[in-house]
């Protein structure tokens, strides 16, 4: 993945050359604020005849020989900027792209040239993690657009000249524009449409489960999930550099680290040095004896990885907090919680000459993976909350896999959400995803938190995993690198912030006031980053959780409402270390 910045109108009259320096350089110094997501190659392009801009940053995964962007349609006209991996280019290129000149084996020059012969009609035909801006020279028109979850981030903000500016992150913009809003997943803007973005923005991606309906009946067929989990594995390891994964020790990233293992020989565009010959590379993070250390050590002994394991103490991690919150561009507590670790571990990965990993989210919401789900009171609730997690995800844990790895130049890609995977596990009736801890329905283990992913891969003649791996208890990310990182972060921002400070919090900070002195750290630091421009506050998400649950899944148990933490162990009478 890599790095977009663009500025398109306002509409008018061409500025001329000595007023083109000059805007010409902000647009330099925009791109220079995401270079860390893309260090291999800057473009900046200029719309013939317009007062319009793409920049890009790149970060060279496939075809690093070529496929410098802004890249081009059949001539000049058509320019586009990509963020993302499009991991259907080949097919797109076989198929309704014969005739046209493809200039490079880049994975995005495909979008330009089906513009031309869909329109934005061709959002529906890509498979991967992307966000795009698009200009049409001939026509005077604008497009930008989103992936289906918002794994890649993108931002859109309105210049106070007029002009419309998209970009990959807050900091490239903030500065240029009066307002900045989050572009949603799923939409495409078209500047063809109406006069403001209310006419401008629509939806293009909304699959059936998306209103939280339970598919009463559905039918469960374990080798139809595993087969359609396995081929999104492997269509995430196209790749012409050397890449590794992310394995905590937990079910979600051992899971991917046993596939990308056992079925990389069957991937053909795995072009990386030693290709699927290579010992695949994994990586853990912790505090010196965690429980993810121990639990990966174990998963990749047993998958025959190349393990690096890295440890980081209390002390490194509150030493990084404040440049997570600016690569983050976030105060939610649970990400800036789990964030500081993973970045600390993309430093190791960037330093061993890794530039791209597989990664587990999205499980954890797809299956009911944590642990308040074993209060769920019904199938109903279990469909609705599954559904809200995923459409607010790239919120949280895609935010958190995507900009912590970019502050390195590293990418993280993320095979539980793929389009066609979600499109079997989402439509599984909900009873299948119950906790039901007193049940053993095949006789030997738990009805325990993503039952149906475990026993769809609980294959007894050749294990993906050894047991104890495949049937461990669902540990959250900032709980397993070490209890001591969150119970320390919290000493240090009680010591940090006065009661006098909390007293006045909603007065200081009216919008998303914080509720703990963890809160109100954070909240403050951002304020350091991005306070001169209010809107960025509004980009951040807001409201109670308990162990990464959504506001409304509080009233599933009279004790959440008490413990309103996002760590796991906050569930007591499930986590076996709860607070």
């Amino acid at each position: 993945m890599c790095g977009i910045v663009a500025r398109l109108g306002p509409d008018g009259k061409v500025v001329d050359s000595s007023k083109d320096v000059e805007l010409r350089s902000r647009l330099l110094r925009a791109q220079r604020q995401i270079r860390h997501r893309g260090p291999d190659w800057s473009g900046l392009h200029k719309i013939p005849g317009k007062n319009w801009y793409l920049a890009h940053e790149r970060l060279c995964i496939v075809d690093p020989g070529s496929g410098h962007q802004p890249l081009h349609g059949s001539d000049e006209s058509v320019a586009v900027s990509v963020n993302g991996e499009i991991y259907n280019h080949q097919q797109l290129t076989e198929t309704h792209l014969k005739g046209h000149t493809i200039r490079t084996k880049s994975y995005c020059e495909c979008i330009g040239h089906l513009y031309e012969v869909m329109g934005t009609e061709l959002v529906h035909e890509l498979d991967g993690m992307w966000s795009f801006v698009l200009t049409d020279s001939k026509t005077g028109r604008f497009i930008a657009a989103r992936d289906p979850i918002g794994v890649t981030p993108l931002y859109i903000g309105y210049g106070r000249d007029g002009s419309i500016w998209f970009a990959s992150e807050i900091k490239a913009i903030f500065e240029e524009c009066a307002r900045i809003e989050l572009f949603p997943p799923g939409h495409i803007y078209d500047s063809s449409k109406g006069k403001g973005t209310k006419d401008r923005l629509t939806q293009w991606y909304n699959p059936i489960w998306h209103d939280g309906r339970r598919f009463t009946g559905a039918a469960l067929d374990y080798g139809v999930l595993k087969k359609a989990f396995i081929d999104a594995v492997k269509k995430r390891m196209m790749t012409d550099v050397p890449f590794g994964v992310l394995l905590s020790g937990g079910l979600d990233s051992s899971l991917v680290t046993a596939i990308a293992a056992r079925h990389g020989s069957e991937v053909v565009n795995c072009n990386a040095e030693g290709g699927a010959t290579k010992k695949l590379s994994s990586f853990a993070v912790g505090l010196v004896g965690s429980p993810d250390l121990a639990a990966a050590a174990k998963a990749a002994k047993y998958i025959g990885t190349d393990h690096h394991e890295i440890t980081f103490t209390v002390q490194e991690g509150l030493d990084a907090i404040r440049d997570v919150i600016w690569h983050l561009e976030t105060f939610d507590r649970t990400t800036v919680r789990a964030s500081t670790p993973m970045y600390l571990l993309s430093r190791a990965i960037k330093s061993r000459g890794v530039k791209m990993v597989l990664s587990g989210e999205g499980a954890d919401e797809i299956f009911g993976g944590y642990l308040y789900f074993h209060k769920c009171p019904s199938p109903e609730e279990m469909a609705k909350e599954t559904s809200d997690k995923l459409k607010g995800l790239h919120q949280y844990d895609c935010l958190r896999a995507n900009k912590s790895t970019h502050a390195f130049g590293v990418e993280a890609r993320v095979p539980f959400l793929d389009k066609a995977f979600l499109d079997v596990a989402m439509t599984i009736d909900a009873e299948h995803k119950m906790c039901d801890m007193k049940s053993k329905p095949d006789g030997k283990h738990k009805r325990m938190e993503k039952y149906i992913l475990r026993k769809a891969f609980d294959d007894e003649e050749n294990p993906y995993l050894p047991e104890e791996i495949l049937w461990r208890q669902k540990e959250q990310f900032s709980d397993g690198v070490g209890y001591s990182w969150i119970d320390q972060i919290q000493e240090y921002c009680n010591e940090s912030i006065s009661d006098a400070q909390m007293d006045n919090a909603e007065n200081r900070f009216p919008v998303n006031s914080p509720k703990t002195k963890e809160d109100y750290f954070y909240r403050t630091v951002f304020d350091q980053h991005y306070g001169s421009n209010s809107s960025c506050v509004d980009t951040v998400p807001g409201g109670a959780s308990i162990a990464c649950s959504t506001p409304a899944a509080i009233a599933w148990d009279a004790s959440f409402a008490k413990m309103a933490d996002p760590s796991g162990r906050a569930i007591g009478g499930v986590h076996e270390d709860a607070y």
